[in-house]
């Protein structure tokens, strides 16, 4: 994009361009910003919320330092006199950046919100500031007006109150990746200072605002600064300035260095190795959109010559062949060092990419030998997998490895030194203590990726020491659930043996179903399903895995026997991967309670959670979430966490200082709903895997279409009207239903996925319709027989979910039993009958207990389409007689 205050606008746009921040923007006097409704609505993704959140937190600590370095560019903001411009009140049109604005004053917001309860006075300055024009009176109250599409949602969060309409969407989205990324940020073992936060948003962020004047060509300028041309990449950049510095010995240079060096790296490893070189030489605030300015700050700064220009291509060239290791270890000759090599790649641990040019750069300049360097590969290697193993945050990662070429201690070997700095205070490399402790109760199985899981999973197989090892590589290897998922009958009681102080079966599978200690490795994970433990012995017993044969071994298979599994695995990992050292100024933490904060925050409209489901999703108990909650002030949405049964706990208490009022009037405000009896809706209720999915607990990949809708997203692309072909496209991928499919197809089989594209067409076919509940990645789809207020409309048969468990599908007993017809027991009990006869499939009515469920996968079998088809038309003609009774 050309820049704002130089692009091709000449004769006839008499326009204005200037640097400014965002708080020069907005404050001063009353003033209103306001969205054309031709403009696409608010579509920034996680994805672009990331990158800003990492800028917005490096700028508060460059702040907290007191550097003076600079500001961070966000891009432009075209303006334009509104039509509805008055002289005491101006009213701009926001022809380009308005996605910028909405999201900074939703970050504000979510800042207001985190400090209303303690330091009311500021959350109101806020607002006043950067929200709101305190005196005037209906749409003008709002210093941005976004389009109409995106206005309710918006206003909802500005002024409030909150609503069922106003509760999904982007906005929302936008708003609660804010409040969650602000509890996080206020973690004890590491705070932030949220005013620091809101500082950088205002003061550190810099605009380039463009304003026309009335009459100016508009939509011209607007298409000059979206030029469609190709943006020249940081390495291109660099790249030229470097040729246009060597007009004699360019030549030479290129063919000798540059051009072998450009032929044996893409693109964009070539401008990772230009990022690195940086941070090798010291410089280790330089991200990698600022390579190009910084390297030529760096050369213009001692005036470098030919010469100077030459030896930093040469060494770039050098080190180019260190960096080729990394992509690809075969071609490291010393087989421990390979063999590092080769599981940090499998770990995608791009991250630790500067401590590891680091190590090679050392042994080649003879400072430590390849025994030593594998050493410190461990040492990195440990650092990443304890810390996935025992959930800490990634967030700073980046930080802690750009930094260790700069602060890696002198005087002592680099491996002992690399160790001691990695062990520092506010590293939280976990000792040997907590990472046992995480190994027997937290939830592995919903932590790091896919791919890091089953890293970790193979690395234990292999500390057996099988004499004939599988070949992982030719394996088609999967994890297993020695306990299943949705466990029947017999695990159920299995576990009632186990179960202690009047605990739940359900509620200890919920505890271990995704510790490492029930967790393998198989390749017939299929065969595998739900079976009974008897069953899954042998199959088990003819794996060639070692950890398979000794599960085999054992007798049964229920809570003692997955905690004496995971001691003996977390032993094993205590071995594999090193320890930090002791008494280098360790911190205490507390970042799981910092975890169940983020997620309650992250709670959407309309939904509650249960303490056990809490305590599943962070590794404890229930009891001790909800001694934790009752003792901790300023915990949002604590009071949306309920009994298993939906009920306010007997013990529930407002903290002193909280103003909580009625318990229930609070959740209804917040749109959960109440059964006769009242309970929460238990369709409303967020299980242990469903909070994980709010703070990207899974954190896997995104699916192809996702991330092709992502790319096309930014400011870059304009505003988009509602009759441009790529806004109605948009709008197609972005849908409910390809959101729900998507997600389905991600955790399921493409057999499963056709199966219930069918279902869901047959159920349309007889009268039924398909109703979307939420958003990507939290999305639902419900069964709901007729149209509100016809007889029979608002029933639900079935609710899918397609996240859970590789899809699931939930019969809603709870709600169906207060719905004519089906507060009729017996009709319950039929429509269970029915569904027990697809294959696979054992549902039983539990008083209190979960929804029963199945898996979607069973709707692979034809058989098992027409059986489940045939009692969903049986339950419409039920709801149908219901009309006519």
């Amino acid at each position: 994009m050309p820049d704002a205050t130089t692009g091709p606008i000449t004769e006839g746009d008499a326009v204005q361009a200037k640097e400014t921040l965002f708080a020069d923007l907005v404050q001063g006097r009353a003033q209103q910003f306001q969205v054309p409704l031709y403009q696409r609505t608010y579509s920034w993704t996680e994805k672009q919320l990331g990158q800003l959140w990492t800028d917005i937190l490096e700028q508060a600590e460059l702040l907290e330092s007191g550097e003076k370095a600079s500001t961070h560019f966000l891009g432009p903001v075209v303006l334009a006199p509104s039509p509805q411009n008055e002289a005491t009140f101006p009213r701009w049109l926001v022809v380009d950046g308005q996605q910028r604005l909405t999201t900074l004053s939703l970050a504000l917001a979510a800042i207001r919100d985190h400090i209303v309860e303690t330091v009311p006075d500021e959350a109101e300055r806020i607002d006043e500031e950067y929200l709101i024009n305190k005196r005037r009176n209906g749409s003008d109250h709002f210093r941005l007006l976004p389009t109409q599409a995106d206005r309710a949602q918006f206003a909802a969060y500005v002024r409030g109150p909150l609503s069922e309409r106003a509760a999904g969407g982007t906005v929302a989205a936008a708003y609660r990746f804010f409040r969650r990324k602000l509890v996080e940020a206020a973690d004890p073992a590491a705070p932030q200072d949220v005013f620091r936060i809101e500082q950088a948003i205002t003061s550190r962020l810099t605009l380039v605002a463009v304003t026309a004047e009335r009459g100016d060509n508009v939509h011209r300028i607007f298409e000059s600064l979206n030029n469609t041309g190709l943006k020249l990449s940081q390495a291109d950049l660099l790249r030229n300035y470097l040729f246009m510095r060597l007009p004699t010995r360019g030549e030479h240079v290129y063919e000798t260095y540059w051009l072998p060096l450009q032929e044996s790296l893409s693109n964009d490893e070539l401008e990772q190795l230009m990022w690195l070189q940086l941070v090798l030489n010291g410089d280790d605030r330089v991200r990698r959109q600022d390579l190009y300015a910084a390297q030529q700050q760096r050369f213009e700064r001692g005036e470098a010559r030919e010469a100077e220009i030459e030896a930093y291509i040469k060494e770039l060239s050098r080190r180019g062949a260190l960096f080729r290791l990394l992509l690809r270890p075969d071609r490291e000759s010393n087989a421990s060092v390979r063999a590092h090599l080769h599981r940090l790649n499998t770990w995608q641990a791009q991250v630790a990419y500067p401590a590891l040019m680091l190590l090679l750069d050392r042994r080649e300049r003879g400072e430590l030998n390849s025994l030593d360097t594998a050493r410190a590969m461990s040492y990195v290697e440990s650092f990443l997998v304890r810390r996935m193993m025992c959930r800490a945050p990634t967030n700073n990662l980046n930080r802690i490895f750009q930094a260790v070429p700069g602060q890696l201690p002198l005087g002592m070997p680099v491996a002992d030194g690399l160790h001691q700095l990695l062990s520092a205070e506010n590293r939280f490399w976990p000792d040997d203590d907590e990472l046992r402790e995480k190994v027997r109760t937290a939830p592995f199985y919903k932590f790091g990726r896919g791919h890091q899981r089953k890293m970790v999973l193979q690395r234990l197989e292999e500390s057996y020491e099988h004499p004939e090892p599988v070949d992982f590589a030719a394996a088609q290897l999967t994890i297993e659930h020695v306990m299943p998922q949705s466990p029947g009958d017999e695990w159920l009681r299995m576990l009632s043996e186990d179960v202690v102080d009047g605990e739940r079966p359900e509620d200890l599978h919920s505890r271990l179903q995704h510790t490492l200690g029930n967790l393998t490795l198989t390749a017939v994970n299929s065969e595998l399903s739900n079976h009974p433990f008897e069953r899954k012995q042998d199959l088990l017993q003819g794996s060639h895995l070692e950890m398979n044969r000794r599960i085999a071994a054992t007798e049964r298979w229920g809570a003692n026997e997955i905690r004496t599994r995971a001691d003996e695995l977390a032993d094993r990992a205590i071995a594999l991967w090193p320890a930090p050292l002791r008494g280098v100024g360790r911190a205490e933490r507390s970042r799981d309670w910092n975890l169940a904060h983020q997620v309650l925050a992250a709670l959407p409209h309309g939904t509650w959670t249960s303490y056990g489901d809490l305590a599943a999703f962070i590794g404890s108990g229930a009891q001790a979430v909800g001694n934790h909650l009752a003792n901790t002030p300023g915990v949002a949405n604590a009071y949306r966490v309920l009994t298993s049964e939906g009920k306010v706990s007997d013990g529930f208490r407002w903290t002193p200082q909280e103003v909580g009022g009625d318990v229930h009037a609070r959740l209804t405000a917040d749109g959960v709903h109440f059964t006769a009896g009242g309970a929460a809706d238990p369709a409303q209720r967020l299980s242990a895997d469903e909070l994980a999915l709010l703070v990207g607990g899974a954190e896997d990949d995104l699916g192809v279409d996702e991330e092709s809708a992502a790319q096309h997203t930014p400011e870059s692309q304009g505003e988009l009207t509602h009759t441009n072909p790529f806004y109605l496209q948009l709008v197609a991928e972005n849908s409910p239903e390809r959101q729900f499919f998507r997600q389905l197809a991600k955790n399921s089989s493409s057999g499963t996925v056709e199966a219930v594209r069918a279902l869901f067409d047959r159920w349309e076919e007889i009268g039924g319709s398909i109703v979307y509940v939420g958003n990507d990645p939290f999305i639902s789809a419900g069964l709901r027989l007729g149209e509100a207020g016809a007889p029979g409309g608002g029933i639900s048969p079935l609710s899918l979910l397609p996240s859970s468990g590789g899809g699931t599908a939930y019969v809603g007993l709870g709600y169906l039993a207060v719905q004519e017809p089906f507060t009729d027991r017996a009709l319950r009990v039929e429509f269970l009958r029915q569904l027990n006869e697809l294959e696979g499939v054992d549902l039983q009515e539990r008083e209190p207990g979960p929804d029963p469920h199945f898996r979607l996968s069973v709707l692979e079998k034809d058989h098992s389409q027409e059986l489940l088809f045939q009692a969903l038309t049986w339950f419409r003609d039920c709801g149908e007689r219901r009309g006519t009774a």
